[in-house]
């Protein structure tokens, strides 16, 4: 399990949202790239970027922010935000991203999920962000009916790669992760998973590691490491030991 932090970005900057809300924004840099050369510096064996204006247009809005971030650093890097047809998975995978990160097009288009998914096998991901148990969609403004574990099983049925499953109400909230959510989300999908929401203490990734779950390879921190809760190479020393 790796320690993957998070590069969320608002008009070009690095921001946190609390539990979603775009009216709840703390910007943290004017300098993503700085950024994300100082998680690589610390050991970052991925960095997880969204496009939280894409997420909310469907459009890429920061592509050219992402791309080079991509360029920018060695570690691997994986993008969610405003990826809604095939061109913009192409244009990511075949300019230094290493994987994208399905939201809203995998419950409203899941057949788009399938070709992405086919033609770049384990590269495109679902993330999957949950309201009470309910998935939320377009940068989680709209809150649909569907159960959360429906969606991993059908994400699975589609040919994802695997799944990042943020709890909407624990983001930005430093509230500690829904460790029950997570194991029964591994018992409903065989696809690799990444836990994502509510990380606040070193406690909590080594509850997190505790839960010795092989599905979750790794967990995705934001505030707790712009805040200065703890530094990146404690949180690494917490989960991966």
């Amino acid at each position: 399990m790796i320690v993957i932090p998070a590069i969320d970005l608002l008009g070009g900057r690095c921001v946190r949202l609390l539990r979603g809300e775009y009216d709840k924004v703390t910007e943290y840099s004017e300098d993503p790239l700085e950024v994300a050369r100082r998680w690589e510096q610390g050991g970052a064996k991925r960095i997880h970027v969204v496009d939280l204006d894409g997420a909310r247009t469907g459009q890429a809005v920061n592509q050219e922010m992402i791309l080079r971030i991509a360029a920018a650093v060695k570690a691997p890097i994986e993008v969610g935000g405003g990826i809604r047809s095939i061109d913009q998975v192409q244009t990511y995978l075949t300019n230094g991203v290493d994987r994208v990160i399905f939201g809203t097009v995998a419950f409203s288009q899941p057949d788009l999920l399938k070709s992405a998914a086919s033609i770049y096998p384990g590269q495109v991901w679902v993330g999957i962000d949950g309201k009470k148990g309910r998935v939320a969609v377009e940068g989680w403004i709209r809150e649909t009916d569907l159960d959360v574990y429906e969606l991993a099983e059908l994400s699975e049925q589609k040919g994802a790669g695997g799944v990042i499953f943020t709890d909407i109400a624990r983001d930005g909230a430093l509230v500690g992760p829904n460790l029950e959510s997570l194991k029964e989300m591994s018992t409903r999908t065989r696809l690799p998973l990444i836990a994502s929401g509510g990380i606040s203490t070193l406690e909590d990734l080594r509850a997190l590691r505790g839960l010795d779950l092989p599905r979750i390879e790794g967990c995705i921190i934001g505030k707790a490491l712009y805040a200065g809760a703890f530094t990146l190479p404690e949180a690494i020393e917490a989960l991966e030991g």
